[in-house]
């Protein structure tokens, strides 16, 4: 934590959640505002679907692999420079996609997109560890989750009225105008929160000694795929929403909508009880709490579907559940992960965001489209990767059962 933290932010907490909560949202706006005119962009540009889901693999791939240098770099440099240059470029890459005459160049500059765009959310993860004692941050984190988990419900609502209205290149130009605002409210607003004491040395050596020192670190391993892998037992829904919601559940596109409602509805109320335990209820209890409603709904999920036809009066519900029970662990999770080496909080962030990235991709490239054409093989594949998560939070917690055992009170 930094020394002078209480000099850097005099406004109330909650405005610095806010702040960095709406960084940590260009990642999913980048994705969710341009998902209603996949139909609209092939079209366009006489695109088949699997160049379509390229313009998706791209962007989510670009990302993991970016992820690895945000919060490493941030902590030799600072976090103010990484968040002002990594949204500048996204400015440009949003232009580009927004000026894209042909399929290829668009699956060239969503790929930009998604090497920028981590630079949020990474930095914003250190930003909240620089400021704040660790129950002061479970809070934090908890509200940045709530207010991130806004992004894919108003998304694909604002991407699908600019389609209608003025056209798909139009919801590139609302993300090019996206990223000047944000460039402007934090190149004003964020302080610098990375004491000059706690600088690395801006030094491949140091970079190479740093990821050496994280990757060969089983703990650090674990936590981040208990965080990462389970998140995308709700994502892998959020993928296939259109054969999902449209071809088995016979929802019309207007009516998409209730779906992101209820599971963002379950990820900001598993965020706001999160933040409410915190200094309350030990960290590993939370993370059981939050393990246990995942698994149990995952069972029910597939046992319903498996025993009957999927229907939209119970077949939203579960996923709503299981986002609540993963938003409850996953601010605990993320600060476990940095609290591990706090000399290299950046770092540690960057690369717990390349390993769930790195997921996101796998499911969005290979086992989405594999799946998505049926309740039952959904249901299991959202059970299987929550079965990773929890297999590696009780590995973990068998070998290093001191880790979340004590409550960190939050000074009043």
């Amino acid at each position: 934590m930094n020394p002078d933290a209480h000099q850097l932010w005099r406004a109330p907490r909650w405005a610095l959640a806010v702040l960095l909560a709406v960084l940590g949202m260009l990642g999913p706006f980048s994705i969710d505002t341009y998902i209603p005119a996949f139909s609209g962009i092939a079209q366009s540009l006489g695109a088949t679907p699997v160049q379509m889901q390229q313009t998706l693999s791209a962007y989510l791939f670009g990302f993991a692999f970016m992820s690895l240098f945000h919060g490493a770099i941030s902590d030799s440099v600072g976090r103010r420079p990484v968040v002002l240059w990594g949204l500048a470029a996204f400015t440009l890459a949003s232009m580009g996609c927004a000026l894209s005459q042909s399929i290829g160049q668009l699956v060239f500059f969503r790929a930009m997109q998604g090497l920028t765009t981590g630079a949020g959310i990474v930095v914003a993860r250190a930003v909240v560890r620089d400021m704040f004692a660790p129950a002061q941050a479970q809070k934090v984190m908890s509200q940045i989750t709530i207010y991130f988990g806004v992004a894919p419900a108003i998304a694909p609502i604002i991407g699908g009225t600019l389609l209608v209205q003025l056209g798909w290149h139009s919801i590139f130009w609302f993300l090019t105008a996206v990223g000047v605002v944000l460039w402007l409210a934090n190149y004003k607003l964020l302080p610098e929160t990375l004491h000059l004491s706690q600088r690395q040395p801006l030094k491949v050596s140091n970079l190479l000694q740093g990821y050496w020192q994280l990757g060969l670190d089983p703990r650090f391993l674990l936590l981040a795929l208990a965080s990462g892998v389970p998140f995308n037992g709700m994502f892998l829904y959020v993928l296939s929403a259109p054969a999902f919601l449209g071809d088995i559940l016979g929802l019309a596109p207007t009516q998409f909508f209730w779906f992101f409602v209820l599971t963002i509805s379950g990820i900001m109320g598993g965020a706001w009880v999160s933040g409410h335990m915190a200094g309350k209820l030990a960290p590993k209890q939370q993370i059981k709490y939050g393990f246990s409603i995942m698994l149990l709904i995952a069972l029910l999920n597939l046992g319903a579907n498996a025993l009957f036809k999927a229907q939209v009066a119970w077949a939203l519900f579960p996923i709503a559940i299981f986002a609540f029970g993963w938003a409850m662990m996953v601010p605990v999770i993320t600060l476990l992960v940095l609290d591990l080496h706090p000399d290299r909080r950046g770092m540690a962030s960057s690369l717990q965001a390349f390993i769930g990235a790195s997921a996101n991709g796998l499911v969005a490239g290979v086992i989405a489209p594999l799946v998505m054409h049926s309740a039952v093989a959904l249901a299991a594949s959202s059970l299987a990767m929550m079965c990773v998560g929890l297999w590696a939070w009780v590995y973990l917690h068998r070998r290093w059962p001191q880790i979340g055992r004590t409550v960190d009170h939050p000074a009043h």
